[in-house]
């Protein structure tokens, strides 16, 4: 009975290693791929109320797609002026962001389409409120 006790406990317990192993390999993962802002609370609520607030008082049109929003504005250079402001300074901040950027050769439109990997679309309900 000794001898059995012994070759389970020196079966299983390699395989208990290997598995405590795999969930920390899991959970940093996981923690790498968390989707953050780089900015501060404070950073963050201040470019609510400036930047992001400009650009949601301009929406003309607000799409939900598969990985994020789509938004439609009007197509002024001054508004694709903002818009290529806003994405610049949002890749410093939120690097998980992908940016797609239309504009109608006509002036009359252009579209934001804010997008990224799993979690994005909450994070832009939830976090910044776009």
């Amino acid at each position: 009975m000794k001898t059995l006790l012994i070759w389970i406990a020196a079966f299983t317990l390699p395989l208990t290693v290997m598995a405590q192993e795999k969930t920390k390999e899991m959970k940093t993962l996981m923690e790498e791929t968390k989707l953050s802002c780089k900015l501060t609370t404070p950073e963050l609520q201040q470019r609510k109320k400036t930047v992001i607030g400009e650009l949601k008082n301009q929406v003309l049109e607000k799409t939900e797609t598969d990985k994020g929003f789509k938004y439609k504005f009007n197509g002024s250079d001054k508004m694709l002026d903002l818009l290529n402001s806003f994405i610049k300074t949002e890749r410093l901040c939120c690097s998980f962001f992908v940016f797609n950027l239309t504009a109608s050769s006509d002036n009359s439109f252009a579209w934001l389409e804010l997008s990224g990997p799993e979690g994005t679309k909450d994070f832009i309900k939830h976090e910044i409120e776009f």
